[in-house]
């Protein structure tokens, strides 16, 4: 007759094995099967020693205990990727509300500085023309003229265009003056003297960035991506 052991159907654990035991005992009627729970568990107990009538409980209780704790074992795992992915989660939240508070913070840094600014600045028409400037004279002018929260923004550009020269000429293209305008002709509209006064064309440029770019700094930010504005 073939012997197998019922081992090889109960959980690998000295609890599995007592419980099997257990259903063993009571099958049989065995009221101090209980007593015995360590000795059989330590000893061999085979299939063939259990009654046939009894053998299939013995096997269901066994894959039974294995399929609980395998499911244990699945829902332990889900939980703690759940829980890791919740974190995940919420760093990523925690990250992406921290870059927009500052960049609504940014937004009102700006905004206030442009205020401010706009209550600094003189208009071009009040600066007394001159036969010639000098470099620290065109930018105290554009200082002024464009306020302080914009200037460095419109003074990284001019640096580019024209290094403060007010009469700056590209031998190809006849771009003139600090903000070298295509075609110079256009600096008219901010005043005849455009050849020749930089307030002009500091007024001029000014309005070209903030009507195409919405600012200096705008204008600026376009500059350093494309070389041009």
């Amino acid at each position: 007759m073939s012997r197998i052991s019922v081992r090889g159907f109960a959980v690998a654990s000295a609890t599995a094995v007592t419980t099997v035991g257990a259903v063993v005992g009571v099958a049989a009627g065995d009221p101090g099967a209980s007593n015995d729970l360590e000795t059989t568990a330590a000893g061999t107990t085979l299939l063939t020693d259990i009654p046939v009538g009894d053998q299939a409980q013995v096997q269901t209780a066994s894959l039974t205990q294995q399929a609980d704790a395998l499911a244990s074992a699945a829902d332990a795992d889900a939980k703690k990727s759940a829980e890791e992915s919740a974190r995940i989660q919420a760093a990523k939240d925690a990250k992406a509300k921290k870059e927009a508070a500052e960049e609504k913070a940014k937004k009102e840094r700006e905004a206030k500085d442009d205020i401010a600014s706009r209550s600094e600045r003189r208009d071009p028409g009040s600066f007394a023309p001159q036969s010639s400037y000098t470099v620290a004279e065109v930018k105290a002018m554009a200082r002024q003229i464009v306020g302080a929260g914009q200037f460095q923004c419109f003074s990284n550009i001019v640096n580019h265009e024209s290094t403060w020269n007010y009469r700056a000429v590209n031998p190809s293209s006849g771009a003139y003056g600090l903000v070298q305008a295509l075609p110079a002709s256009k600096m008219s509209s901010a005043g005849a003297d455009w050849r020749t006064n930089p307030a002009t064309q500091i007024k001029w440029g000014l309005n070209y960035m903030n009507e195409r770019y919405g600012s200096p700094c705008g204008a600026w930010s376009f500059w350093q991506a494309n070389s041009y504005y």
